[in-house]
């Protein structure tokens, strides 16, 4: 507390300026601190002139406040002697069973007591509080000197690992820093200053009230610190007189004691004063200290002569310079801009005009001006900043860091030195391997790349390449293609899938169809969008395949399959995060934010980062451990204590340790592959590392993503502004540089000695049937070995392809008394689903595949279930021929009725013997016959054996049949020698014979088939 005698220091006050002499034209209106006007020419003037207002006055009446003696004495009226008071007023009329003075003197009495109690504990309250200040006060430094404080700045300097030197953010005394009184500062400064920062700065007392109970109630319904509330006197006391330690500690009482040395700071110094020096000493980005420094840095001018636009553009920059950087971040730095337009806007509109102290007239901001002001800005043309660094993109990657854990102002005054995660070698070996490759790519519209590599084991970021070439314009060089979150992954998050089935029970041999297949475009049934059906990279369809094949070689139809078995989002019922988008965020993936993705987010129908997609693969590296990736091992500060120092965590389990094993596997599996890359891609290694590509739709993005245990690497090719590139894929564009860099890295981090991937205790092998993937029956023709966690193993052989039934062959169902007429033992196809069984019925490749592995045609399936009364059944008969009949006549009328559900056609055919191998059709028609009538008259007398069996076969388009079948016997009678009559005989008239073997003509009607509808097939 100060001496009730000593003069406090002049508090602002906003009616002094209503006195002041107007300036004539090209007078300055700024009074140096000497009392001369400054030579810098005022600001035009942004509104008319008012009127002349009233002069002030000074003189101060000093008893006016005082009081009498006489107000501290009770005053008491004598009734003179023998006086009697006069009566009361007559009272009104009231209720005879309610005293109603009485009762008013309860409730006064009990007034009364309420408002002793309610004063006293206020008493108390008041008293712990003014304890518990003092207690506070006692132990906050002193805010008598804040410039010296503010005067105390050291270099920053930003290394590599082994402590090479990246980058120096310089001493502001020594680099871009002038330090100027208010008066030399634009009013626009102050009122965007405000505007942006503390809207109330001139009416509070160092502390906004409203503003820290709003705060306080936003943390306590959130459950965390959401909003500070600071004032620009408390941002002031925190960047100055705090320590670094307490300066970032999110507490209640380091806000406490904030207030406090605010309150003071508000106290000791004029509001102009405290404005000043924040104005000073704001880090406006771009080593740019105070704001005359970033009026020249930005706008070749200086701090008085800001526009309206400059200066709300600057007030934007000091709460993150990093990230608000219109060189580097140019979208959200102008963002940042409409803001603060949009805040001082707002202030104009509530204040009517914001009140500024080094003007006499407000700052009016209203819409055609805030309009003008952002649009001037964008169309501006900002000075590159003349600096230079090692690694930009990395440079600012590690200073976004900083800020956000240390705050922009106080990370430039600390004099920290930072080491970073990053090897200088490596860096240098993957920037040249990404400029080279690069530039082999022109001719194929490729101008960019990105590379990222990670130790797994504790999420150190080694390498970080952004572009091609940081300072080449032509290809958005300075945007971090390595850390932006725009770009589709392609097939490289396929891994991804599969891990999430291998949590819901498939294994690495589990069947996978891959064959003509079409969905809906979220996978749910009631999707009323059109049909989604996806295509292989080569155009063709491979079959039955398991998962280790259809992963290893970016099948597209099987992984579509398997997010749809998978589930894009999660299911609320489980008690963990499922779904691709669960397992994605597991792993670390944070950019998978819509509600409307669908089955191709399996091809890379998402957008994610290159750094986020290397650290989900570090996962699987690190069996299945996740450590978050980090750029920032260890942080000392001016006297070399340390500050700050990385500790690797031991690691949140994010996937099973075996099923990141049997996805290694998988992915290192080089004979796997082999179909689709060759045995000798860029994907084989000197030593075992798993790989896995990716191309997007129209070339636009390319990938490899790859690791081993000692590394994790991951690359993009393409361009930034997304224009396609020409036949460029995974393999052409961004393998090369995986393989040359994983080849330089792995000998320099290991010694020579690089790691195999470790196998988990929960790992078995077992023998399965190569083309099933379950046990081997005794049907399967080839047989191998394959890895399962312990609790998953293969499906039994029970399980297999091959099963023997006794079906219902019209229907496909399991026979019994409903259906015992047309019954066969047969060898069925133990498939379910249902766009194989279309392909095995429907196309060549499909029924040549299951003839090759031992199914007789017609296929039949294994059954759903069996026979049951009342199901459609076929009408098949021959009329007029029995079992065993003797065929006497040389022509031979076949008559039949043929007719039943789903009808296809319906053969005639005949064989020699009581058991044919080999049948000879006699008519075929896919008409039904449902009345008695001849459709083939037979000679029968041709036939080479008297033995023969006649067989009615009537199919359906289920591939289901129903036979007829009778045995005979042709007896045809050597015809008797009649001698020729020795008389003349009359001619009879002549018969018309039957035709011979003429078939009824029936219309044949070609049966429908399905007309898939073509989409776009992404690329592995």
């Amino acid at each position: 507390m100060t001496d009730p005698e000593e003069k406090s220091p002049p508090e602002f006050d906003p009616n002094r300026f209503a006195a002041t002499r107007r300036m004539g034209p090209g007078e300055s209106g700024t009074i140096q601190p000497n009392g001369a006007r400054s030579e810098r020419p005022s600001p035009p003037p942004l509104y008319p002139e008012p009127g002349p207002l009233p002069e002030r006055v000074d003189e101060v009446d000093l008893n006016a406040t005082r009081v009498t003696p006489a107000a501290w004495q009770p005053t008491v009226r004598q009734r003179p002697p023998g006086q009697v008071p006069p009566p009361p007023p007559a009272a009104e009329a009231q209720s005879e069973s309610f005293d109603f003075r009485r009762g008013l003197g309860c409730l006064t009495r009990v007034f009364v007591i309420s408002l002793f109690v309610a004063v006293l504990l206020g008493l108390v309250a008041a008293v712990v509080g003014l304890l518990a200040y003092a207690s506070i006060a006692s132990t906050l430094p002193a805010v008598d000197d804040l410039r010296g404080h503010a005067s105390q700045f050291e270099t920053t300097r930003i290394l590599d690992r082994n402590g090479v030197p990246l980058y120096e953010i310089l001493d502001p005394n020594a680099g871009r820093r002038t330090y100027i009184p208010l008066e030399q500062i634009s009013p626009y400064v102050l009122a965007a200053t405000i505007a942006t920062e503390d809207k109330e700065f001139y009416n509070h007392p160092g502390f906004d009230l409203v503003a820290i109970v709003r705060a306080l109630w936003q943390n306590l319904t959130s459950g965390e610190i959401e909003s500070g509330a600071s004032t620009i006197p408390q941002q002031l006391a925190r960047a100055l007189l705090l320590s670094p330690e307490e300066r970032f500690d999110q507490s209640y009482s380091r806000k406490i004691r904030e207030v406090i040395l605010a309150a003071e700071i508000n106290r000791v110094y004029s509001k102009n004063e405290i404005l000043e020096l924040y104005l000073n000493e704001n880090n406006y980005g771009n080593l740019s200290y105070g704001i005359e420094a970033a009026a020249e840095t930005y706008f070749s001018t200086t701090a008085d002569k800001l526009t309206l636009a400059q200066a709300s553009f600057l007030a934007g920059l000091p709460q993150s310079p990093a990230i608000y950087d219109i060189h580097t971040n140019r979208e959200t730095t102008l963002t940042r801009h409409q803001d603060v337009l949009v805040l001082m806007y707002t202030l104009s509109q509530e204040t009517g005009c914001i009140t500024v102290s080094n003007s006499p007239d407000p700052i009016c901001v209203g819409v055609q001006e805030a309009l003008a002001a952002s649009e001037e800005i964008k169309a501006y043309n900002f000075p590159r900043p003349d600096v230079t660094m090692r690694y930009p993109h990395w440079v600012q990657f590690v200073r976004e860091q900083l800020e956000a854990q240390f705050g922009a102002q106080v990370l430039y005054r600390e004099g920290f030195t930072v080491y970073t995660s990053l090897d200088s070698q490596l860096q240098e070996t993957a920037q040249r391997i990404v400029t080279e490759q690069v530039a082999t790519l022109v001719d194929k519209r490729a101008t960019n790349g990105a590379l990222v590599a990670i130790r797994p084991s504790t999420g150190e970021i080694l390498a970080m390449v952004g572009s091609a070439d940081f300072y080449n314009a032509d290809i958005d060089g300075q945007v971090n293609m390595a850390t932006t979150q725009t770009r589709q992954p392609g097939s490289s998050i396929k891994p991804l899938t599969y891990l999430a089935a291998f949590e819901k029970g498939w294994t690495p041999s589990t069947l996978i169809w891959d064959v003509p297949s079409y969905f809906t475009p979220s996978g749910r049934p009631d999707d009323p969008g059109e049909l989604y059906v996806p295509n292989n990279y080569d155009g063709k369809f491979h079959g039955p395949v398991t998962v280790r094949t259809a992963l290893a070689n970016s099948y597209n139809v099987p992984a579509v399959k398997a997010l749809a078995f998978v589930g894009v989002f999660d299911d609320p019922a489980t008690d963990y995060a499922d779904g691709l988008i669960g397992m994605a965020q597991r792993l670390g993936i944070t950019s998978f934010t819509r509600n409307d993705y669908g089955l191709a987010l399996t091809l890379g129908g998402g957008e994610v980062s290159v750094l986020e997609m290397t650290g989900a693969f570090a996962v699987i590296a690190n069996n299945g451990k996740r450590i978050p990736p980090v750029a920032i091992l260890k942080i000392t500060d001016f006297q070399g204590t340390v500050v700050y120092e990385y500790q690797p965590p031991a690691g949140q389990q994010a996937i099973r340790a075996e099923h990141a094993y049997l996805m290694a596997s998988i992915l290192s599996d080089n004979e796997a592959r082999a179909p689709m890359f060759g045995r000798n891609s860029l994907l084989n290694l000197p030593f075992p590392a798993a790989a896995k590509t990716g191309t997007t739709n129209d070339f636009r993005d390319n990938w490899t993503m790859g690791f081993t245990p000692d590394l994790a690497v991951g690359v993009w090719v393409g361009n930034a502004d997304y224009t396609p590139m020409q036949n460029t894929t995974g393999l052409s564009g961004a393998a090369p540089i995986w393989s040359q860099f994983m080849q330089a890295a792995i000998p320099q981090i290991t010694g020579g000695n690089p790691a195999s991937f470790t196998r988990p205790p929960g790992i078995v092998d077992k023998v399965i049937c190569a083309i099933s993937g379950s046990e081997p029956s005794k049907y399967c023709p080839q047989q191998r070995s394959e890895m399962f966690a312990v609790d998953q193993p293969p499906f039994p052989s029970k399980d297999d392809l091959w099963k023997e039934e006794i079906i219902d062959t019209w229907t496909g169902q399991r026979a019994n008394q409903a259906c015992d007429k047309y019954v066969d033992e047969r060898l069925v196809l133990n498939v379910t689903d249902m766009f194989a069984r279309r392909w095995v019925r429907r196309e060549a490749q499909g029924q040549a595949w299951a003839e090759s592995i031992g199914f007789e045609s017609p296929i039949f399936f294994v059954p759903d279930g069996e026979c049951k009364d009342g199901d459609p059944r076929p009408t098949l008969q021959f009329l007029g021929l029995r079992d065993g009949d003797i065929i006497t006549q040389e022509d031979l009328d076949i008559k039949i009725v043929a007719m039943g559900d789903d009808f296809k056609l319906f053969r005639i055919e005949f064989g020699y013997g009581n058991d044919p191998q080999e049948w000879e059709v006699l008519f075929e028609s896919n008409n039904e016959i449902r009345q008695t009538e001849v459709v083939y008259r037979w000679k029968v007398d041709k036939l080479k054996e008297d033995r023969v069996t006649l067989r009615l076969r009537m199919e359906n388009n289920n591939g289901g049949y129903a036979e007829e079948i009778v045995h005979l016997e042709i007896d045809i009678p050597e015809p008797t020698v009649t001698p020729e009559p020795t008389y003349t005989s009359t001619p009879l008239p002549t018969e018309t014979a039957l035709p011979s073997e003429t078939p009824v003509p029936p219309t044949d009607t070609p049966v429908p088939t399905d007309t898939p509808v073509p989409s776009e097939t992404p690329t592995p």
